[in-house]
């Protein structure tokens, strides 16, 4: 199998019964898979609950234990999550400006020259965590080298190597947010924060646990889901070159790829929701209070809806895959992580000739039943 495979584990479950079971510390959850199922689910949010009182539930793993500031808009439901959407979308559009667009290709070209120059680099610390981190730089509308603080976190917020729900760490963001909450509080900007604490819902300013809120959301995530998706990209292109030739040859298929990469990748493979009342999922009985699972990564490989669904086709005409979420709770930084990858993709196909896997390791997600590889822990590669 080749190095850059993300198999699908789903495959079986999926067409048997629709759904599979993860035990989340003790708090079980029932796992949806494919597509229809998922969307259906997705745009239920009065009975699939994002809001709910227990701040931290719908992640799996659950944060409850590190965590009790609502991520928001992520944690609330309609008609409020409406308000807060409102607020802060036309902040998150802002990738689509071309003054954006053209500081972001900056930063991918100035790091993309660093590697050409090495004789190999391991692409998840030293290119996607860095890429990541400087290019929400720009998303915050804050200093460049602010994103030396961030790489120097690693490559996860809330996990270490031994755990998958590391206080500690993530008590270092929560920190690290409330001083320059502060900061902007004292001397305000034109970044974030600042655009935050200045707004205001319903004729009330936000307060600072709302933008506390915003600010994780915007922190963690993205971080895990741009680093898999970059380094997924580096990994494919090295396996298969020709696609890189015909981005170079036919730019107009770019946004294609774009897609077809983030549905074959599915960086995030899934999340929760809490049920309100009794009721069947896949014709399976749920209760009140229990837990389901949104799982993306299985939706997208749905052979129902998608043809080759286990290969990525890299300009796949029909592609309504379910990455970036769907429905009320669509992910804020999809248009952001978009243009990452777009670009990504135009620098690499002009700059690049060939990449060569040296080493790697697989990052291989436990969910009980389910065993899927992710991404890399570790890839180590040329690029000439």
């Amino acid at each position: 199998m080749s190095k850059s495979a993300l198999p699908d584990p789903f495959q079986d479950a999926r067409n048997t019964k629709g759904f599979g079971t993860v035990n989340d510390q003790d708090d079980p959850v029932t796992m949806v898979l494919g597509l229809k199922d998922v969307r259906k689910c997705a745009h239920n949010w009065k009975t699939f609950q994002s809001g709910g009182e227990e701040v931290g539930r719908i992640v799996v793993p659950s944060e409850q234990a590190i965590r009790d500031t609502r991520q928001i808009p992520f944690e609330v439901d309609p008609p409020q999550h409406g308000d807060y959407r409102a607020l802060v979308e036309p902040w998150f559009k802002r990738p689509l400006e071309d003054e954006y667009k053209a500081r972001l290709a900056t930063i991918i070209d100035e790091l993309l020259d660093e590697v050409l120059a090495m004789d190999s680099v391991e692409v998840v610390e030293e290119f996607s965590l860095k890429l990541q981190s400087r290019a929400l730089t720009l998303l915050l509308n804050i200093p460049y080298q602010e994103a030396e603080v961030w790489i120097g976190w690693g490559t996860h917020v809330f996990r270490s190597d031994d755990t998958a729900l590391d206080a500690g760490k993530a008590n270092i963001l929560y920190d690290y947010i409330d001083q320059q909450i502060e900061k902007a509080s004292n001397q305000p900007g034109d970044d974030l924060y600042s655009v935050l604490l200045a707004s205001e819902i319903n004729g009330k300013k936000l307060t600072k646990e709302e933008v506390k809120g915003v600010m994780i959301l915007t922190f963690a995530g993205g971080r895990d889901t741009v680093i898999n998706a970059v380094t997924n990209t580096i990994a494919y292109f090295a396996e298969h070159p020709q696609s890189l030739a015909r981005i170079k040859a036919e730019p107009e298929i770019t946004g294609k790829a774009v897609e077809e990469l983030v549905r074959y990748f599915s960086p995030l493979t899934h999340m929760g929701r809490v049920v309100t009342e009794d009721t069947q999922v896949c014709e399976h009985a749920q209760k009140a209070q229990s837990r389901i699972s949104l799982c993306w990564a299985s939706a997208n490989r749905d052979e129902r809806v998608f043809e080759n669904a286990n290969e990525v086709v890299i300009d796949r005409k029909i592609n309504p895959h379910v990455a970036f979420g769907f429905a009320t709770h669509n992910c804020l930084g999809a248009t952001h992580a978009r243009q990452i990858l777009h670009i990504l993709l135009t620098a690499l196909a002009d700059k690049v000739t060939a990449i060569e896997i040296l080493d790697h390791t697989d990052n291989i997600e436990d969910w009980d039943e389910f065993k899927r590889k992710v991404g890399f822990d570790a890839l180590t590669v040329k690029f000439n």
